[in-house]
């Protein structure tokens, strides 16, 4: 075991191994400009609907079950699904991690509009405000925290869950692990997942503290 964890340090560590195509470096952007692009479309369906549903009340059982239907997605055999409609391409990849990541922004964003003040929208209405004067300076903004929360759940998930481009003969950090299996090399199966949970610790950390920093004047 003690050689193992010795075997993967050099290889973490290894000059060549972050060099090249088929390095470290190159692996990590492609992994995150996956990740990054599928959080970016989850964000454009997933937040309008929140909204809507959080400041209309209607279709509040979309939002409850997406968190159920999040949860229980196949995201492996989606992609197999897609590839076979498909084809061979980033589609089915994309398809999977947007997926994935929808029902988090979705629920988390409804989550954040049912939580404001009902008092604190009579009074802005009561001052004149119309219905999406009150979203956009009343229930977006004091709505906006467990916004971001969805937000950070929805890219730590499609990160973690974004080695799945190899599956399907792509890039990104989930290259180590397949080709590491194909090869039976535990030491790169094992250097593939530690890289990408320790992508996904520090994507969570930094963003609960730029969260933290962004809310810092708000109270309990």
């Amino acid at each position: 075991m003690y050689e193992l964890f010795e075997n993967l340090g050099t290889w973490l560590v290894s000059d060549a191994q972050w060099s090249g195509p088929d390095g470290i470096g190159h692996r990590l952007a492609e992994h995150l400009q996956y990740s990054l692009l599928a959080t970016l479309i989850a964000a454009a369906i997933g937040l309008p609907l929140g909204l809507l549903i959080g400041h209309t009340g209607k279709g509040a059982f979309v939002a409850i079950n997406l968190a159920s239907f999040g949860r229980a997605l196949p995201t492996v055999g989606l992609v197999v699904l897609v590839f076979l409609a498909g084809g061979l391409s980033m589609l089915p990849v994309y398809v999977a991690l947007v997926a994935l990541a929808v029902p988090a922004i979705v629920t988390n964003t409804y989550a954040g509009m049912t939580a404001v003040d009902p008092d604190v929208k009579d009074a802005a209405r009561g001052q004149g405000m119309r219905g999406h004067q009150v979203l956009a300076h009343v229930e977006l903004p004091l709505a906006l925290p467990l916004i971001m929360t969805g937000l950070r759940l929805a890219l730590i998930q499609v990160v973690a869950t974004a080695t799945i481009a190899a599956y399907v003969s792509f890039g990104g950090l989930g290259r180590y692990v397949f080709d590491g299996l194909a090869q039976r090399d535990l030491v790169q199966v094992l250097g593939g997942a530690v890289l990408v949970a320790l992508v996904a610790v520090v994507l969570d950390v930094g963003l609960a503290g730029l969260q933290r920093f962004l809310f810092r004047h708000r109270t309990a």
